[in-house]
């Protein structure tokens, strides 16, 4: 064998097995993971939520319609 070869058999394993008899579902969860959670990448932070009252839309009402409950539709965004 050549000195690559001998490197690359001999290499420490990336997860090792302590306790227990995880099943073959069990390991590729765990491989999953754990490389994602070692990268040090936090996930990006949701993007913040607008007010319908800041909403530009908002500005292009419907008309108002006199009638029952039309008080409640002439403040509220559309």
């Amino acid at each position: 064998m050549s000195d690559e070869q001998t490197t690359e058999t001999t290499a420490r394993p990336l997860l090792r097995v302590v306790r227990g008899n995880p099943d073959d579902a069990e390991l590729a969860a765990v491989t999953a993971v754990v490389p994602a959670a070692a990268s040090g990448e936090e996930p990006a932070p949701p993007a913040p939520r607008r007010s319908r009252w800041s909403d530009p839309a908002a500005r292009l009402r419907t008309p108002l319609r006199p009638g029952p409950g039309a008080w409640r539709a002439s403040s509220l965004p559309s």
